[in-house]
């Protein structure tokens, strides 16, 4: 009998060691969520080109190999391994690799990025030949083109490149005379400044004179004594930067300029090559970005041929997307527009009458994926089932008939085949980590290539889930909240509300973490938290009257809204209203400080990291599309300039700033805390030299720590 009493006993011993669940590190939560705590996935998986096979790299007994598999294959096969790899570098005189490289797979030929070269593969006859030499990879802003030529950057000046000889294509360069880079501080959808045309002879790029904007000083620290490096940088109201666009042609080596019209300081979007790479097409955009021109041009001469329709608002247009060529149908394109409200897709004439509208709805179409084999279809991602969704649809641009390739409220990332016969979906929820699978669209079969484990299911978590609120208006808005680890409904606790609320931005989705993409939210339920979000006005993917509500008074509709989320939290039994917290970066640093100011009696603490305190000292593009110049709104920039609203802070409030911040300048918070000692208001500071205006690496774990801890001291 003693010997059965004490196996039990033994028995519940270990059951309570194995139930006991881990606790999360900061480490673990910052770094290692993106390392050995990140979702089991498919590295580099993608279809191989001209095929219906895909492939992706798997490690096998430590080594990573590539498998193939199809929707034939049972299994998948290794395609390609490391040994089989530096055979064939060696057969071409190569150096021969330690680890796996980079390579995009088609049916005949490989690329391969490595040691800073990129090299073509021939399948047919296992041969090498060099696409970006090592010398050239090392200069900025190499992009190849189809006919085998790379355009570079180098001492600020455009070259053009081949294996054997480069042209020189300009000689004006420098810190004032920009070449081939992006231009208007990467708004209006650019992130690049060259554009091949479809045979890869002819290259159009922007030259940007910032001459005339004033010098703005970013210090070096790392020097003795420190150095200062001057950017430029135009701040709302103040002289703008000058764009115009250029086309190189290779073949005969001529440059020519687009003959733009109009006042220098306009904007030059969406640029697009016509099929047959005669045409030039340019969204121009005015300064006010009220009025967009989609113009027509020559791409020999450079003339100004037709405007193919014009787009206005009252408060602005934002043209992201240049327009896409129908495939197989030169003569016509889709263009994509928020002008009934919501972004959706119009069927153009390449002489720019309007055939019909392709998507409505009170949805946004989210992303374009591209076209069948044949050009009847076009598959896109629209979050139609709801705003925390993203689902894969066709469109037959004939009929008009729209299919459901994906459905669910959960969040889809989609590939699809060059043919329009497979697609790749890899989707997840907030209790799902992962699923990929293929799907073949003609039968409707699916085939299971990866389901993740939960990366913390040996951790304690705390329960998420994702809900709607209603605002002051009646208004629904997306809400987060993790509940602490083992939580218990008749307890108090603080909380901890983390928002951005700005354009262009949504924190909360039905995938995996609720679209966080770390565990620092789970990290403070470990620790006794409720941790709550909310996307608000202002904020993406709700429709153009969702987020022009903070058109010349930025702020307002977003502390409305947040004032509605914390009156729902102090409805619930659960919640401490007397100690709950507020972190926001960047617009929600912005946001964070102005609501500290605004309503200083709900918030015991507050961090803002990186924020925006007077509108007037930020860029040109972005502030004068929300808030119009400081001469047309006095009134908008006014109210919304912090400083002069120091003396109202009653809780707690640090300010975070990265040492070398290139978008959100210092002056920002040194200003603020400059007026704080004025008013002999109590504030606190911390920087992050090297940063500039996100702290990324090894020190965001620090940058973490140091909020958490700061949040704890006031709040626990």
């Amino acid at each position: 009998m003693k010997k059965i009493t004490l196996l039990l006993v033994f028995l519940f011993l270990i059951n309570v060691v194995f139930a006991q669940k881990l606790s999360l590190t900061m480490e673990d939560a910052m770094v290692n969520a993106r390392t050995t705590l990140a979702t089991e996935n498919l590295k580099m998986l993608q279809f191989i080109k001209g095929t219906d096979d895909y492939v992706y790299l798997k490690k096998n007994n430590g080594t990573e190999s590539w498998l193939r598999g199809s929707m034939k294959s049972l299994t998948d096969t290794v395609f390609l391994t490391l040994n089989e790899v530096n055979r064939k570098m060696k057969a071409a005189s190569f150096d021969t690799l330690s680890s796996m490289p980079s390579i995009q797979f088609a049916k005949e030929s490989w690329t391969v990025n490595t040691k800073g070269r990129k090299y073509a593969f021939n399948t047919s006859d296992n041969g090498f030949k060099i696409i970006v030499s090592k010398d050239i990879a090392s200069m900025s802003n190499v992009e190849e083109s189809s006919a085998g030529y790379v355009a570079y950057l180098d001492n600020f000046n455009l070259f053009i490149g081949t294996p054997h000889a480069a042209d020189r294509v300009t000689n004006d360069g420098s810190k004032d005379i920009v070449y081939a880079s992006s231009v208007h501080r990467d708004e209006f959808g650019i992130t690049k400044g060259t554009f091949w045309s479809n045979d890869g002879r002819k290259l159009a790029y922007y030259r940007m004179d910032q001459s005339m904007v004033k010098d703005y000083p970013i210090i070096d620290w790392t020097e003795r004594p420190a150095q200062v490096e001057n950017i430029k940088y135009p701040m709302a109201g103040d002289k703008s930067h000058e764009v115009t666009l250029w086309v190189y042609n290779v073949e005969t080596a001529k440059n020519i300029k687009i003959q733009t019209t109009g006042p220098a300081e306009q904007y030059l979007t969406n640029v697009a090559w016509s099929p047959d790479d005669k045409y030039v097409y340019i969204a121009v955009l005015n300064r006010e970005q009220n009025h967009m021109w989609l113009n027509q041009y020559d791409a020999t001469s450079g003339n100004f041929l037709k405007t193919l329709f014009e787009e206005t608002n009252d408060k602005y247009v934002e043209p992201l997307v240049p327009m896409l060529f129908v495939k197989n149908k030169p003569d016509h394109f889709i263009w994509q527009s928020r002008r009934d409200g919501w972004t959706h897709l119009y069927l153009y004439q390449a002489d720019g009458k309007l055939l019909k509208q392709l998507t409505s709805g009170n949805w946004e179409v989210i992303d374009v994926k591209g076209f069948d084999d044949k050009g009847e279809c076009l598959f896109y991602v629209s979050n139609e089932s709801s705003p925390v969704s993203r689902n894969l649809f066709s469109l037959n641009l004939a009929s008009g008939k729209i299919k459901s390739i994906t459905s669910g409220d959960n969040v889809h990332n989609t590939m699809v085949s060059i043919d329009g016969l497979f697609v790749l979906d890899n989707q997840s929820t907030i209790s799902n980590p992962r699923t990929v699978e293929l799907i073949d669209l003609k039968s409707g079969k699916k085939k299971l290539l990866l389901q993740a484990k939960n990366p913390l299911e040996l951790y304690g978590t705390g329960r998420l889930n994702i809900f709607t609120i209603k605002n002051n208006e009646g208004t629904d808005l997306y809400c987060r909240m993790f509940r602490p680890v083992n939580f218990d409904s008749t307890k108090k606790y603080p909380v901890i509300v983390y928002w951005y609320g700005g354009p262009h931005n949504q924190l909360i989705t039905n995938s995996w973490n609720g679209g966080a993409g770390d565990y620092w939210f789970q990290y403070l339920a470990e620790n006794g938290f409720v941790v709550f979000s909310l996307d608000v006005h202002g904020s993406s993917y709700r429709g153009r009257a969702f987020e022009q509500s903070i058109h010349r008074s930025v702020g307002r509709m977003q502390i409305a809204d947040l004032v509605s989320g914390t009156n729902y939290l102090k409805s619930l039994s659960f919640v401490d209203s007397t100690r709950m917290g507020l972190f926001g970066w960047s617009f929600g640093g912005f946001l964070t400080t102005n609501f500290m100011l605004t309503q200083p009696d709900i918030f015991k603490v507050a961090v803002a990291g990186g924020p925006v305190i007077d509108w007037k000292y930020y860029e040109i593009m972005y502030t004068e599309r929300y808030m119009d110049s400081p001469q047309e709104n006095p009134e908008g920039y006014e109210a919304t300039n912090l400083v002069s609203r120091v003396g109202n802070l009653k809780g707690k409030l640090m300010l975070i700033h990265g040492l070398q911040d290139n978008v959100v300048v210092q002056q920002h918070s040194v200003n603020f805390v400059r007026a704080a000692i004025s008013k002999n208001i109590q504030v606190d500071y911390m920087i992050y030299p090297g940063h500039e205006h996100n702290v990324l690496g090894k020190d965001r774990a620090h940058l973490y720590q140091k909020v958490t801890d700061y949040l704890f001291e006031y709040l626990k």
